[in-house]
């Protein structure tokens, strides 16, 4: 199957409207154990003049062992980025969908904090629900696109830049919890994964309303 690199064609277009494009994409929300995490990268029209980066795909297209190094180079090439992150805590006590509008906002908050200015921004979120605007102090002006992270290379951007810094914090937590086998799952649902919640049970660090032993794979 030939993979198509993601383009700047939708963001070209979109920057002819507004200022600043602020690109989201979620990591994690799938998952058993570990908080969602919510990238941001930030683009101008001068940075949508750039050529993309080579290699540069959404998160799920592109190796582990390629990710860390795609991921730096995604950063260095948007104006700004961000990670926002909702604990499986917060998932637990509001859902889902609204832990994942507390991360995409935070995200938010994290390029703000760089200089990047909402004014007459665009957020543009994967996907095809605003699970931003509800959440946020202030209003936005998002648009939610389908398939964003595949096609549109901001947005792709968001996405392995949040893939790898969850990935890391995963590697991270397994070293406290080494049964659960984290640094290989990352907290998805994954075999091993329940069939160590089966011996064990759940860490702080599971989703509790969501760690059920007999839950089907989800990647």
């Amino acid at each position: 199957m030939t993979i198509v690199a993601p383009k700047l064609t939708l963001e070209r277009k979109l920057l002819g409207e507004c200022d600043l494009i602020i690109s989201l994409d979620e990591v994690g929300r799938g998952a058993l154990a570990g908080p969602v995490a919510v990238g941001a990268a930030v683009m101008d029209a001068a940075g949508a003049r750039r050529r993309v980066p080579e290699g540069l795909r959404d998160s799920k297209l592109v190796t582990e062992k390629r990710r860390p190094d795609v991921a730096a180079r995604a950063a260095a090439w948007v104006q700004a980025s961000a990670v926002g992150w909702a604990s499986a805590e917060e998932v637990d006590a509001v859902g889902i969908m609204r832990a994942l509008g507390l991360a995409a906002s935070r995200a938010v908050l994290g390029v703000v904090a760089q200089g990047a200015s909402v004014e007459n921004a665009l957020v543009l979120l994967d996907g095809n629900h605003d699970y931003l605007s509800a959440v946020h102090p202030g209003p936005l002006q998002v648009r939610p696109v389908i398939k964003a992270d595949r096609d549109c290379a901001s947005v792709s951007a968001a996405s392995v830049i949040a893939k790898v810094a969850r990935d890391s914090l995963m590697v991270e937590l397994h070293g406290g919890h080494p049964e659960y086998q984290w640094d290989r799952n990352k907290g998805y649902a994954s075999a091993e994964h329940r069939e160590a919640i089966r011996a064990s049970g759940l860490s702080p660090y599971h989703r509790a309303s969501w760690a059920i032993t007999d839950a089907p794979t989800l990647f």
